[in-house]
């Protein structure tokens, strides 16, 4: 296990330490003071359980070195963890969206809603408290350690402070207001509900595009093309196509090169052009470039 796969061990596993307090802190308190939206937010936690539990599996796996198989390297096996993230994401949304609107539509009909406890209320202001911090942690962390899964963990810790801002509300506003706005506890199940899924699209949205060979965005394409440019003895490059591979970038294009000089001086001034993408993109960067000869450049 080298260095960067450690970090990300440690870091997961501090958010999973606070994700089995909080998670089973908010369903005593659910249930103790009958708040559908601690409820919710409880299931919410308990979804950041399994998909810590995802990033751990799946960054082991990331880590592993090229192989015959995978002759490009494992990198991706991260992005489909983190969009296993947002896929949970969805789900723990819809669970959330189908139980709080089937307690609006009995109170439509005339069921009673029960008035949270006060336990609920003291359960979301330490949810939100907690959760912030581990978000800033992680994401921090993942900055550092230029991981998707961990960035994507990391907004799963923010979705769920968000969550019980949502639950916060709702359940003091429930408690605050009298009875007649005990509606407000299974409303604010639907505002976490929707936070939940904003994140999961964006999370989705991101690490789809990976997976389907997105090309990266054209300002990192841009700076490619002033590397190469630098070099005056190379002209035209084009047929440029990136990608993603993880955290890593995949770079092919074709140069133009003066078609008098020996195959010894072409070889050395591609190896020059990988070095100098690497040394800018990552060493783990993998670059092709393709030479095409063209008639001698006129001397100076």
């Amino acid at each position: 296990m080298d260095a960067r796969e450690k970090a990300i061990y440690r870091t997961t596993l501090a958010g999973s330490a606070v994700n089995v307090a909080l998670t089973a802190f908010k369903f005593i308190a659910g249930l103790i003071a009958h708040s559908a939206a601690m409820t919710a937010d409880a299931v919410h936690s308990l979804s950041d359980l399994l998909t810590d539990a995802v990033v751990l599996a799946f960054v082991h796996i990331s880590s592993k070195p090229a192989d015959r198989d995978h002759e490009y390297g494992h990198g991706k096996f991260e992005t489909l963890a983190s969009s296993l993230v947002g896929v949970a994401l969805m789900i723990v949304a819809g669970g959330i969206f189908f139980s709080a609107g089937s307690a609006l539509v009995g109170w439509c009909r005339g069921a009673e809603i029960p008035k949270p406890g006060m336990l609920a209320l003291w359960a979301a202001l330490l949810s939100i408290l907690l959760k912030e911090m581990t978000y800033r942690f992680t994401a921090r962390q993942a900055r550092k350690l230029n991981s998707p899964a961990l960035e994507a963990n990391a907004w799963h810790h923010r979705s769920d402070a968000l969550s019980s801002i949502g639950a916060l509300a709702g359940i003091g506003g429930a408690i605050l207001l009298g009875d007649r706005w005990t509606v407000l506890d299974p409303l604010a199940s639907l505002v976490v509900a929707f936070f939940i899924l904003r994140v999961a699209w964006r999370l989705l949205k991101q690490n789809i595009g990976e997976l389907t060979e997105a090309s990266l965005p054209e300002d990192v394409e841009s700076e490619i093309l002033q590397v190469i440019r630098q070099f005056p003895d190379v002209s035209d490059p084009h047929n440029l196509r990136t990608r993603r591979i993880g955290t890593h970038y995949a770079i092919e294009l074709h140069i133009r090169m003066d078609g008098s000089i020996s195959l010894v001086e072409a070889h050395a001034r591609t190896h020059q052009i990988e070095q100098e993408l690497k040394a800018r993109f990552g060493t783990d960067t993998h670059v092709t470039v393709h030479v095409e000869p063209v008639k001698p450049f006129p001397k100076s």
